[in-house]
């Protein structure tokens, strides 16, 4: 009989926008009691975004995520509360808020400065997230003006809109890959960042989790687009949520549950399909003892 999976070693990685949150109106209600019960025995939900750190610090807090790790800017940024901090490498009394950053990217200048010499040299059509005003990306992303202040505080990704033939995409990708750069897509924007990914941070993190307490963790992942691939690569068991996006997005896996419902919704289903029957359910459902 296998035994069961105890819940101080499970792990949630989640993907915010389109998937915990919805595309639109970025409601998550609909995956609240979900979220009480992986808090109510201590299993880490852990944002994995294209967000920024100003926007998941902020989103942290209305998740009641404070104590979990942060994804952002698509593996660029990890953020590590006190308690995944190794004592000797991380702790810093001066560390904002009791996090340390760390920051596997390239610096959003250097980023910057060689997505105008590709544009130029290439004679492109992009526009950048940083060359946007806050009324330009408001309406982009459906974000109050706060917010949108938050989504422009890059440090190490740029989302760009692709205004030309998509034909030209490869070529902008080999140039890119010239310096040291990755494309990526995600459900509104495309990201240029250095060469980390949503899938390098999450192992990052998992190997972060076995050395601090002595054993892996089993993990399941949750997303809705192409950039979340890498992640559920990463992972033992995931949820594809339908994108508004429409973009093809190829997983073939047997580890993989396609949830039928979109955002919030078809997170809900998707971690009642793996977890449902093993973690206990405060509002009626059955304990597991584990």
């Amino acid at each position: 009989m296998t035994q069961p999976i105890p819940f101080s070693a499970r792990l949630v990685f989640t993907d915010l926008d389109g998937s915990l949150l919805d595309h639109v109106s970025y409601d998550w209600q609909p995956a609240r009691r979900w979220l009480e019960r992986l808090r109510h025995v201590n299993v880490p939900v852990i944002p994995v975004s294209s967000k920024t750190r100003a926007e998941l610090l902020a989103l942290r807090v209305q998740l009641g995520l404070e104590r979990s790790p942060f994804i952002a800017e698509n593996g660029a940024i990890i953020g590590l509360p006190p308690d995944w901090q190794h004592a000797r490498l991380d702790r810093n009394p001066e560390n904002i808020n009791g996090l340390c950053i760390k920051t596997p990217g390239l610096d959003i200048g250097f980023i910057r400065k060689r997505l105008d010499v590709i544009r130029e040299r290439l004679g492109l059509s992009y526009r950048c997230m940083g060359e946007m005003n806050l009324d330009e990306i408001m309406a982009m992303t459906g974000l109050a003006e706060p917010a949108a202040r938050q989504a422009r505080i890059r440090e190490g990704s740029e989302p760009l809109l692709w205004r030309d033939d998509e034909a030209w995409l490869s070529r902008f990708r080999q140039a890119l890959e010239g310096d040291g750069l990755l494309l990526t897509r995600g459900g509104r924007f495309w990201h240029v960042m250095g060469h980390s990914h949503k899938g390098d941070a999450v192992g990052w993190l998992i190997d972060r989790f076995r050395a601090l307490r002595g054993q892996a963790p089993h993990t399941l992942a949750l997303g809705d687009g192409p950039n979340d691939v890498s992640m559920f690569e990463r992972v033992d068991r995931a949820v594809l949520i339908p994108g508004y996006h429409g973009q093809p997005i190829a997983v073939q896996s047997e580890h993989v549950y396609r949830a039928r419902s979109p955002g919030p919704t078809g997170w809900a289903e998707g971690m009642e399909h793996w977890w449902g029957q093993e973690l206990p359910d405060h509002s009626g459902g059955k304990e597991n003892p584990a």
